[in-house]
């Protein structure tokens, strides 16, 4: 379920991410962990992973600037238009299927695709509108925020009304009633600034939900390096359960619900990652449907007691946070 978004604030010079600074708070930060390499797409580069000594907030360094970063998004990330494939046919069935349904109940929702309801809803990094498709079947009426023009059209063409400027600029005429940032939070290069849009133009009592990987995971701990959702360079903030409370808080939101889950596929892409990920080479293996249906299986079954064990501790590999606007 991977996200483009760059639609955070950019008012400031992006020269400023040179500093070495929170992101959050503008503190000191100092470095836990070196030496990470892209074990997705096989981008260039050897970064590390830096902590605030004040707020606690850890965040990817060096943090990229918004014009790489834009670049990086284009040529490598989110919908690439790739279609007619084994695994985008496979997956395509799967996501439309009732066994996806049955599913996520038992592995877990990061995408909230199992909410059901009406109101005005907006996906935040929308890509090509497979979860607008989800979220129109169980009632909502949905909008699309996506920066990839070619995710955009092709999102547009199955009847959503997508809009493609930074969430700064956006200034819907009617509120929304829920928000969606699903896997997007991370890869924002001001978190604070995003929530704060989303909480303009939520409307009373509006909710966002969120979804985005716990730097607190037991599997961060287990996989190291290659625990997938370092994912350098493009998740820039790590976020812990208190960290995104604390700024939820600070950004005009309450009744901050928080629950904890490892998905299968996560566990999953670890372990890939781990087992064929080169330094400077693109992983086609987390690609291959068969290996990850296989080890997705393994992961839910087979590792079942240790993943609710990890999630009941505090230590799941994905945070879903449910919080309404002020």
């Amino acid at each position: 379920m991977e996200k483009l978004d760059l639609m955070h604030d950019i008012r400031r010079p992006t020269e400023m991410y040179a500093k070495e600074s929170c992101l959050l708070c503008g503190s000191p930060l100092h470095r836990i962990l070196n030496g990470l390499t892209d074990t997705r797409f096989g981008t260039s580069g050897s970064y590390e992973i830096r902590q605030c000594g004040r707020c606690g907030m850890e965040q990817t360094w060096p943090v990229p600037s918004l014009v790489d970063l834009k670049k990086l998004y284009e040529l490598q990330y989110n919908f690439g238009g790739e279609t007619g494939t084994l695994y985008t046919r496979l997956r395509e069935w799967f996501l439309m299927s009732f066994i996806y349904r049955i599913w996520i109940r038992l592995d877990g929702d990061i995408s909230f695709h199992s909410k059901s309801g009406s109101g005005r809803l907006i996906d935040v990094g929308c890509n090509e509108g497979r979860g607008l498709r989800i979220y129109a079947r169980n009632g909502f009426q949905v909008d699309g925020l996506e920066l990839n023009t070619n995710a955009a059209a092709v999102a547009r063409s199955l009847g959503f009304d997508v809009h493609t400027c930074l969430l700064e600029e956006f200034q819907p005429t009617i509120s929304y009633d829920f928000a969606v940032l699903s896997n997007v939070l991370e890869h924002s290069l001001n978190p604070r600034q995003m929530l704060s849009d989303i909480n303009r133009i939520l409307a009373s009592r509006g909710q966002v939900w969120i979804s985005c990987p716990n730097n607190k995971s037991w599997l961060q701990r287990v996989f190291g390096r290659s625990w997938i959702n370092w994912h350098v360079p493009f998740h820039i903030s790590h976020f812990s359960a208190e960290t995104l409370q604390s700024l939820l808080s600070e950004t005009g939101f309450l009744n901050v619900e928080t629950h904890q889950i490892t998905p299968a596929l996560w566990v999953t892409q670890s372990c890939i990652a781990w087992l064929f990920a080169k330094e400077g080479k693109k992983n086609g293996q987390l690609r291959n449907p068969f290996l990850t249906l296989f080890m997705m299986v393994i992961a839910r079954f087979v590792l079942f007691p240790a993943l609710w064990l990890g999630n009941r501790s505090g230590q799941g590999d994905c945070l879903l946070v449910v919080a309404t606007k002020v």
